[in-house]
């Protein structure tokens, strides 16, 4: 492949101008720099952005074949957020397969751990192509030369713009200072000018400029396209410009934000917490407000990847984390189902359905309306508006309350009276919890009360979303809970070390983070 498009940083950059370097698995669909700068088509602008979107799906093998070491095997943000934290485990029974997640685990990972590499190459892969599809619809001709509208294109510009917001959030949440590049790049020369970190204040400035961008440019509706609910919306975008606001500490911008979102009418709590999830109620339900849609036995392959390893063994609640819920919470259950090992929430499923399946058809989800509330109730607390911060957190611990329980039970198969081995499993649905179950919080004019109880929320609201390590670093927390949850976590990693194997493919020009 000649002059394969040369990514933001050093060994992305130079080794992906061959085929099969650093990246052995050639992206389906990807549009590449030939074929940039060649004549667009308008199928070749829709797959441009098209593909931009596949870099957030958890499709196994995307960018390398079973790269466990490097982090490419799937989407890394389950380890980076969730392994790390004190919400999961790496398997249900501890053993030796892939030491690297154990190093996150534990906290003695270095620069070339696969955790770290993995989400940098997956978040500037998303970007080259995100910067392919603008170089392609920024073109002042481009109507005239493919055809394509006025709509249809400002409404790919907005979810391009998005989505390389939605990758530099990533990487600048995890790293602080990256590479900014916002053009492809065409050579070397370039590639190298290119190897240095911008300071986090410019990435940040930038994430809002591209999300204000995109505001104005799609739809004012719940679903950008009837037909394709999958692409991002308008509420999307408000949602991630809120999210950008939170991480800044701008709390006013936080609740102008959501306010402006809930002022749309497109977005309400869910009456059962688990048709978030549900692979029965995607883009039917009242709240998931980003996800990728991932679908079953297409060609190229969408379907979920992550559900593979779930059959391996991998992905276990900590103990701490089973009993941090309160009791009754219907939460708990549709989250993990411990004495099975299913992971509802990563299933799709609340019967192990899609458990082993390297293929299955749940959708991930990103952004849903419970975080965006609880991120104003961060922000009505911070500035001292405790009754309104209260009243959030009790329309969460409300519908989780209310949602009726479902309870997956393994019976003797009936075809089978008389062998025991023979059994099937049976779902049952029962009523809503006891009375008495989360029960409203009470007034408090107390910051840290109402902020221990939003923390509180959130982990059980949130759990195995691939928040908790965030959540914990940005309220300053980190060190606090994994030194009491028996782990060394020193000031170094609240932050994740640049990939090695980059800063020695710029000659030095690429810093580290302190510490690595």
């Amino acid at each position: 492949m000649k002059n394969t498009y040369i990514t933001a940083i050093m060994i992305s950059l130079l080794t992906l101008t061959s085929c099969q370097d650093e990246l052995t698995t050639e992206p389906i669909g990807a549009i590449t720099l030939d074929q940039a700068n060649s004549k667009p088509t308008l199928a070749s602008v829709e797959s441009s952005v098209t593909s931009s979107y596949d870099m957030l799906s958890n499709k196994l093998n995307q960018l390398a074949d079973w790269d466990w070491n490097g982090g490419l095997v799937f989407q890394n943000d389950i380890i980076i957020d969730d392994v790390a934290s004190d919400d999961m485990e790496k398997k249900w029974s501890p053993d030796g397969d892939q030491p690297w997640i154990d190093e996150i685990n534990n906290f003695t990972f270095t620069s070339t751990n696969g955790g770290p590499n993995g989400l940098w190459k997956y978040a500037y892969e998303g970007i080259k192509r995100t910067n392919i599809a603008l170089n392609f619809l920024l073109n002042p001709d481009i109507e005239s030369i493919t055809g394509i509208t006025t709509q249809r294109k400002n409404q790919l510009i907005g979810e391009a713009y998005f989505l390389r917001s939605y990758y530099y959030f990533s990487l600048v949440t995890n790293f602080g200072d990256v590479p900014l590049i916002l053009a492809p790049i065409k050579t070397y020369q370039e590639a190298f000018d290119k190897a240095v970190r911008a300071p986090k204040e410019t990435v940040w400035s930038q994430i809002k400029t591209d999300l204000e961008a995109a505001k104005t440019l799609l739809p004012n509706a719940k679903y950008s396209s009837g037909t394709e609910k999958w692409r991002v919306s308008k509420g999307a975008v408000i949602a991630l410009l809120a999210k950008t606001a939170l991480y800044n500490k701008d709390w006013a911008g936080v609740t102008t934000l959501v306010s402006e979102l809930e002022t749309t009418g497109f977005y309400s709590l869910d009456a059962n917490y688990f048709d978030n999830f549900s692979m029965n109620t995607e883009y039917t339900d009242n709240e998931v407000i980003f996800s990728y849609n991932h679908i079953k036995q297409a060609d190229p392959r969408k379907g979920n990847g992550i559900c593979a390893p779930l059959g391996w063994g991998f992905f276990a609640p900590s103990t701490n984390f089973l009993a941090s819920f309160e009791p009754n919470d219907p939460r708990k259950l549709y989250t993990v189902n411990a004495p099975e090992q299913w992971i509802n929430k990563l299933l799709g499923t609340t019967n192990g359905g899609n458990k082993g399946d390297d293929d299955a058809p749940n959708n991930k989800v990103f952004i849903r309306y419970a975080d965006v509330l609880l991120w104003k109730a961060e922000a009505l607390n911070e500035t001292n508006d405790y009754p309104g911060a209260i009243s959030i957190i009790n329309q969460i611990r409300a519908r989780a309350r209310n949602t009726v329980t479902t309870v997956t039970i393994r019976v003797q198969d009936p075809a089978f009276p008389a062998d025991p081995n023979k059994t099937i499993t049976v779902t049952t649905v029962g009523p809503p919890p006891p009375g008495g179950t989360l029960i409203d919080r009470p007034n408090s004019s107390d910051k840290a009360t109402v902020k221990g109880w939003l923390i509180s929320e959130r982990r059980a609201e949130l759990g195995f979303e691939s928040h908790r390590m965030s959540d914990l670093k940005r309220w300053g927390i980190a060190k606090e809970v994994m030194t009491a949850n028996g782990k060394v976590f020193l000031d170094k990693h609240m932050l994740y070390p640049i990939p090695q194997s980059e800063i020695d493919a710029s000659a030095g020009l690429l810093k580290q983070n302190p510490g690595y």
